[in-house]
């Protein structure tokens, strides 16, 4: 059940911080939700990932297909995808999703156990 809440927090405030700060601030946020939720240092990890990268990869679907792939293609041409769009998508979500399992992890190991 943690592991849920953790998922849908991360995707909910890696959604709405952004908005009002600067776009790395999911990242405290992560840190923030994995603190005051205390699981493993993996799940925290993986729970803190999943929230960010699903929510990633929904919203440049989103924006990608609003605007018929144009600037994802564009962008997949000067790395080296192929003009694949969907890969595109899917590293720069890696990248988040790491990004967010990384403060997930670091807020899980700097909580001291409880004896």
């Amino acid at each position: 059940m943690k592991f849920v809440v953790v998922v849908l927090l991360t995707a909910l405030l890696g959604y709405a911080a952004p908005l009002y700060f600067t776009w790395w601030s999911f990242a405290v946020c992560s840190f923030i939700i994995a603190l005051f939720i205390h699981q493993k240092p993996f799940v925290a990890f993986i729970a803190t990932f999943l929230g960010l990268f699903l929510l990633w990869v929904i919203m440049e679907m989103i924006i990608d297909n609003a605007n018929n792939h144009l600037l994802s293609q564009k962008i997949a041409t000067l790395l080296p995808l192929q003009d694949s769009s969907a890969l595109l998508i899917l590293i720069t979500a890696l990248i988040g999703g790491l990004i967010s399992g990384f403060a997930g992890l670091t807020a899980s190991l700097a909580r001291k156990p409880v004896r």
